[in-house]
């Protein structure tokens, strides 16, 4: 049991936490911190937070949990203005969807409360972002990365795995680099690919009539471009190496089709296709 939950950031993933972790009985109190008051008022509000805070400091004091949820590239920023107010035994987690970044801010920020960082990275989400949205069970049957430092307390990984275990999630972990090679392929790239692909739908001309038309593998398909832009962004300039990588990767496939079509290659074309399928069919979330 948690005396106090600070959470920086009362977005979807912050507010879903500070759910979760009362559903669960895991806290006593929760006080939440935004740059923008309507934010915290529709927390509070909803039940997720029981204090509002915009200063950093009466956030963090005397809080035995602190939850950064806010887009990675302010983590450093946040890192620096809150570390003399991290209570010594205090367990301090992010959410941030890139870790290598996060873990480089940590290192040049957090000083003497380094040990006490367990990078998080919750594999759950809605293409609608925002407290209102936030939702207790978010995380149940979920997974759940770590990827702690050297340095890191494994007191506090265990701690923080028994957070996220005992609020429903499947918990793994991984280092940093591994965990940015795996999401640029598997998260960062679709995303992209779903941007690009509604850009270029919405540039025709005729792009009112085209969706007027589309069925359920539209809506399928194009489903994460919905997501939030500024979250995205960041994600995209932190792990860009990566993504850049895997859209290369990426770009030759799609040539490789388009070659096989314009040669009309029954065979070759009928090859791919199963072994996409094939592995898409055999694909499982345990």
């Amino acid at each position: 049991m948690f005396k106090k939950l600070a959470v920086i950031g009362c977005g979807l993933i912050g507010g879903s936490f500070a759910l979760a972790l009362k559903k669960a009985k895991l806290v006593d109190h929760v006080i939440g911190f935004s740059s923008t008051q309507a934010t915290l008022m529709r927390a509070k509000a909803g039940g997720v937070i029981d204090e509002m805070s915009t200063s950093l400091e009466q956030t963090v004091r005397g809080a035995d949990l602190v939850l950064v949820a806010i887009p990675v590239q302010s983590i450093g920023q946040c890192f620096k203005e809150i570390r003399e107010f991290i209570d010594p035994g205090a367990l301090l987690m992010d959410v941030g969807s890139t870790k290598q970044d996060v873990e480089a801010y940590a290192v040049a920020f957090l000083g003497d409360k380094l040990s006490q960082f367990v990078p998080s990275h919750p594999i759950a989400g809605k293409e609608k972002s925002g407290v209102d949205h936030a939702s207790a069970d978010l995380f149940r049957n979920r997974s759940l990365i770590l990827t702690p430092l050297a340095q890191t307390k494994p007191a506090l990984v265990e701690t923080a795995r028994l957070i996220w275990s005992t609020i429903g999630s499947r918990v793994h972990l991984m280092s940093s680099c591994d965990h940015d090679n795996a999401f640029a392929a598997v998260s960062h790239l679709p995303h992209l690919i779903a941007f690009a692909f509604m850009n270029g739908l919405i540039d025709q001309p005729n792009h009112e009539q085209l969706l007027s038309v589309a069925g359920p593998g539209f809506r399928d398909f194009s489903r994460i471009a919905a997501s939030d832009p500024v979250v995205w962004r960041d994600i995209f300039f932190s792990n860009k190496e990566n993504l850049k990588k895997q859209a290369r990767l990426f770009c030759a496939s799609l040539q490789t089709l388009e070659q096989l079509i314009e040669e009309e290659n029954s065979d070759a074309l009928i090859k791919i296709i199963e072994l996409s399928r094939s592995s898409r069919s055999n694909w499982h979330i345990d």
